[in-house]
């Protein structure tokens, strides 16, 4: 007999009014970083299965490709689907003669969000991340503009991605913040020593990208062999031979946890970040239909506080080697932006 569908519940994301599918999707890989394009007709079909399905919270960028991920979102939402979902989207990340580097001064800002207005095929952005912080341009300036956009009709809710607990005050107090996105999993856990108390004190949804280790916690050590040699996951320390022999012990002893659970590790993982709180939803990635069903199903599985503490202790931060980026290594913690009374406008 086939599984009952799971019932995506709602969530209110912060305390502004943005309501989301408590489980999201993002949608990065289906264009850039993780390997080649895959086929536009395969990753339109997965975008409208998961809206069927209850997931309407898309997340996106216009680095992603560049631009070609939103190009692809904006001719998957046509019609009445995009009128059911939530679709975020972020600036802020440019590569210019091959250096990646970081934006936020006011002009750049709202020719970015024409840009993304423009390909995704809108008039409003539901939630308009800043990719990474630019610590040139005081957080204030950048948000500034962030709030002018509101004013205007051109986006609905502000968010932050990859900042520091500094940074989201001074941000939050020019405009409320919707959500910080950040990278959260097992095995990704420090930014829960001021990042997310910080979100929970101002009242600022949390969304957490990533939260199968980049894929890590559905196939282990297979996920390695899998890899394009585009796959920027290839270059990632975890992933390196010195620091992955001690991290499969990691996925063993997850999987053997969700062996006794009946469900797969992913799934375990990925309820690990669901049981962290109703502030908290998760945008795990895929571009397989299987997959999606699969991470949808995480929903249903309930964690007891002994379980939680169980997994915790398997993914250590002891017990898992290696920084999480092999560039632009821990963001958040570099994040400080000058102060506004040294900012001058051109």
């Amino acid at each position: 007999m086939a599984a009952a569908p799971v019932v995506v519940p709602r969530m209110k994301l912060g305390s502004q009014g943005l309501e989301v599918s408590a489980q999201g999707l993002g949608c990065m890989g289906m264009s850039t970083y993780y390997g080649p394009p895959k086929p536009e007709p395969d990753m339109i079909e997965l975008i409208n299965h998961a809206v069927a399905a209850g997931v309407t919270f898309l997340d996106t960028s216009d680095s992603y490709g560049p631009h070609t991920n939103e190009l692809l979102l904006g001719k998957a939402l046509q019609g009445a689907v995009m009128e059911k979902v939530q679709l975020a989207t972020k600036f802020g990340v440019t590569s210019a003669y091959g250096k990646l580097d970081f934006r936020g001064d006011p002009a750049y800002v709202r020719a970015a969000c024409e840009g993304s207005l423009r390909r995704l095929g809108v008039d409003c952005i539901d939630l308009y991340y800043q990719h990474r912080v630019d610590t040139r341009v005081p957080i204030e300036v950048t948000v500034g503009e962030l709030k002018n956009l509101v004013e205007e009709g051109k986006i609905n809710y502000i968010g932050l991605s990859e900042a520091s607990a500094s940074t989201i005050r001074r941000a939050h107090a020019v405009h409320p913040i919707t959500a910080v996105q950040l990278e959260w999993s097992l095995w990704s856990r420090d930014v829960e020593e001021s990042i997310i108390p910080t979100c929970r004190e101002l009242g600022i949804g949390i969304v957490a990208y990533s939260p199968l280790g980049r894929g890590f916690f559905s196939s282990g050590a297979k996920l390695i062999d899998s890899l394009s040699e585009q796959d920027i996951r290839k270059n990632m320390p975890r992933f390196q031979p010195e620091n992955l022999n001690k991290n499969i012990q990691v996925f063993e002893r997850v999987n053997e946890m969700a062996r006794r659970k009946g469900c797969t590790p992913s799934q375990l993982a990925l309820a690990w970040v669901h049981n962290q709180g109703s502030d908290v939803c998760p945008i795990p990635g895929t571009t397989k239909i299987v997959n999606f069903n699969q991470n949808v199903r995480a929903l249903s599985v309930k964690l007891t506080p002994d379980e939680m503490l169980e997994l915790e202790s398997s993914a250590s931060a002891d017990n898992v080697q290696g920084d999480r980026h092999s560039h632009i290594a821990y963001t958040w913690k570099n994040s400080e932006t000058p102060p506004l009374s040294s900012w001058k406008s051109e």
